[in-house]
């Protein structure tokens, strides 16, 4: 007789499993009570309807999976962060009922354009280093996307020097991570142009941005 794998081993996500999860971190047992959900690495390929009962969720980690895509969150009108990085992710539509997001990290996935998101009016930081991101078009969408303050970039494929038009239409970019992109090297005097263009910056890549710099910068420009 073979006994049942433990819910971290699990390929489906079932009402039970994540109630063994929240049992064994001592969170409550009425699903809507909880405001943070612990769902990483347990390798769940699909977010299945069980998880819309957390209707009080307010951080959801879900790294380390294997999902394809998102689906079935629309109930979580509470979700302010949202952990989805080390997926399979092509997309990062789904999330139409997540209103209060603030945060997403959707880094090491495999997705290769950002949209659905200028309907998020709250989001403040999006994480999407190392994916599969390539031209000025595949991150065009953040032109939609006003309240975004933090983007992470790293790693990607992008190589068109047109994506400084983008960044530096972004009204309340502060920080801004794109080193590890060919980019970096098709944009003469890279950092410069880049303070330049996006006059709200105050931290580019590996340091900050200070207002000595900036002056620099000004004076160059």
């Amino acid at each position: 007789r073979t006994s049942k794998p433990p819910h971290s081993t699990m390929v489906e996500m079932t009402k039970g499993a994540i109630q063994a999860i929240t049992k064994d971190l001592k969170q409550y047992s009425t699903p809507s009570l909880n405001d943070k959900l612990y769902l990483h690495f347990k390798g769940w390929k699909k977010i299945e309807p069980c998880l819309g009962e957390y209707t009080g969720v307010r951080a959801l980690w879900l790294e380390g999976n294997g999902l394809h895509e998102l689906q079935n969150l629309e109930n979580l009108q509470e979700l302010r962060c949202l952990y989805i990085q080390q997926n399979l992710l092509q997309s990062l539509e789904g999330l139409d009922g997540n209103l209060q997001l603030d945060s997403i990290n959707a880094s090491n996935n495999s997705i290769t354009s950002i949209g659905h998101l200028s309907h998020l009016k709250e989001l403040h930081t999006l994480q999407i280093a190392n994916n599969r991101l390539t031209t000025a078009e595949d991150i065009a969408h953040l032109k939609e996307c006003p309240s975004i303050s933090v983007i992470d970039l790293q790693n990607n494929r992008i190589e068109d020097p047109a994506v400084v038009d983008t960044l530096a239409a972004m009204p309340n970019l502060h920080v801004l991570q794109l080193q590890g992109n060919p980019v970096t090297r098709k944009v003469q005097h890279y950092r410069k142009t880049i303070i330049a263009r996006c006059k709200g910056l105050t931290y580019m890549d590996d340091r900050p941005v200070f207002e000595d710099e900036r002056r620099t910068v000004e004076a160059w420009a």
